[in-house]
């Protein structure tokens, strides 16, 4: 009977310390719904942003700008689970990365933020149902009030040859 007690006490004692971890664990599963393809069209300027599904504590992101047929931008992207949470990694076309830390994540959308960059300071996702999301980007605007872009996107097949 001792032998069983101290089993069971182990075995919750162990559940226990499972529970603290996974409470202290990045919340990647949250971002889940990112993953696959996503694209914003306005005239003949269409934005393409590719995720892959989460694993191993990583996903990666692109981003393709065409402009009537030309490649204007592009953005690599990654969001990576630390020990001490999520944080977004963007490299966009010509420029050295920026990381920016996990300020809030949810089951519909999450928010980065990196203070001491010049633009954007602040990333916001917002899921808009199953097929759609806002992108928001934020920093300082004129006479210190807050510049923000919102890019809304929908969901779209990823065109795999």
């Amino acid at each position: 009977m001792r032998g069983t007690l101290v089993t069971v006490l182990a075995a919750l004692a162990l559940a226990a310390g499972a529970g603290a971890q996974r409470a202290q664990d990045p919340p990647m599963d949250r971002l889940r719904w990112l993953a696959g393809c996503w694209e914003l069209q306005r005239g003949e300027r269409v934005t393409l942003e590719m995720w892959m599904p989460p694993a191993g504590g990583l996903m990666l992101g692109a981003s393709r700008t065409v402009v009537a047929g030309a490649v204007r931008e592009t953005e690599l992207l990654r969001i990576e689970g630390r020990p001490d949470g999520l944080v977004y990694i963007a490299v966009p076309s010509g420029q050295r990365e920026t990381v920016f830390t996990a300020a809030a994540v949810t089951d519909s959308g999450f928010t980065v933020a990196n203070p001491t960059h010049d633009f954007p300071q602040r990333i916001i996702y917002r899921r808009r149902g199953a097929d759609s999301l806002i992108a928001r980007i934020e920093g300082p605007g004129r006479d210190g009030g807050v510049r923000g872009i919102d890019f809304p996107m929908r969901r779209v097949r990823c065109e795999v040859f």
